[in-house]
């Protein structure tokens, strides 16, 4: 299915309602968009011996890895499946000397190498490289982690858009706040909750709180490669970023920034911090949100826009999912974005119906 985005904002029309409600759009999705961009991962092991297995995108991409770090401290993100018939090698997070297959006995150093293979005495061409555990980047940003499964572009190229607007944030003074982390499943698709998040123009009528603490008429967004930037300014009083003199916003009352980072990457600084949101299809019409804080001023996290974040979820997941309901409707068709205030919108549509073109 083809989805045209005009690339004019004031002539384009929103997709339409199967691009939210589409087995087969989603199937499309999960291949060509989030097979080829950079996830969040959690947190490497820190002792040397660990392993620590995840599936990357449970619910779409559902890939099996699985975080070592090996005895000389070096860090690896493999794939956790036998290169023999497909067993999975590491079934729980714990310490290893290697990876071992259940099945077969099949060894595997926490670097991927192939140590042994029972069995296979005799065998010709053996061992190829094929035979060790295929491994994919995994590359950090302060405290956060990221990998891709087969990434369209480079790890420094996805992230550089923001080095303009983020280089007056230390992000090795981020304290990660695991007690604070957050997980939400949404009935609505994941384009959904995004075109949510990428427009202030529903904060007025929605977020009343939120409201409050940003001068709502300043609020704005620039659209970035590969992603966009909101700009929340504060209301009188509300605590501000100090964003330093080089800054694109430098002598303004900057309230919050708020990142997308295509496909489903969000990253949001306030006074306090960072946290980080990821957006996580897990099928048609639903969503896995997940928030995790990263704190360097604890004596602001309840003040000005970067409170209250639970509450205006709440109110963000109610919206949603009423739209996912009603863009299912047989008499809509395609909406019209509002020139002033979804242009991130627009700009992400755009990418999206690019990528499955």
């Amino acid at each position: 299915m083809r989805f045209d985005i005009h690339q004019r904002l004031a002539m384009a029309e929103t997709p339409a309602g199967a691009a939210y409600c589409d087995a087969d759009v989603y199937e499309e999705e999960v291949q060509k968009i989030f097979a080829r961009q950079w996830l969040s991962v959690p947190e490497p092991p820190n002792d040397p011996g660990a392993v620590r297995p995840f599936h990357l995108l449970a619910g779409a991409l559902d890939e099996s890895l699985v975080l070592t770090r090996d005895m000389n401290g070096a860090t690896h993100c493999l794939s956790n499946v036998c290169t023999h018939r497909g067993m999975l090698v590491a079934c729980e997070e714990g310490s290893a000397k290697r990876l071992r297959c259940g099945y077969h006995g099949r060894r595997f150093g926490l670097d991927g190498s192939l140590e042994a293979a029972p069995g296979f005495e005799g065998a010709e061409c053996f061992p190829r490289a094929a035979d060790d555990l295929p491994s994919v980047p995994l590359r950090q940003w302060g405290p956060l982690h990221f990998t891709s499964v087969d990434p369209a572009r480079s790890f420094g190229s996805w992230m550089e858009p923001l080095e303009p607007w983020l280089g007056f944030l230390d992000v090795d003074d981020l304290v990660p706040d695991p007690v604070a982390t957050l997980r939400f499943e949404v009935e609505a698709n994941w384009k959904l909750y995004l075109d949510n998040y990428l427009e202030g123009f529903h904060i007025p009528t929605v977020h009343k709180t939120l409201a409050a603490a940003l001068d709502v008429g300043g609020y704005r967004s620039e659209c970035l490669v590969g992603g966009s930037v909101q700009i929340g300014m504060a209301s009188e009083g509300t605590p501000i970023l100090n964003v330093g003199s080089n800054h694109p916003l430098a002598g303004q009352n900057v309230a919050a920034l708020y990142f997308h980072l295509f496909p489903n990457t969000l990253i949001n600084v306030y006074p306090w911090g960072v946290s980080l949101n990821q957006v996580n299809p897990m099928g048609v019409s639903k969503t896995e949100v997940i928030f995790e804080r990263y704190v360097s001023h604890p004596e602001l996290l309840e003040q000005g826009a970067g409170s209250g974040l639970h509450r205006v979820e709440m109110e963000d997941e109610a919206v949603v999912e009423a739209t996912q309901v009603g863009v299912r409707s047989r008499l809509y068709k395609r909406g019209r974005y509002a020139p002033r205030h979804e242009s991130a919108v627009h700009h992400f549509h755009r990418w999206w119906a690019q990528q499955l073109g």
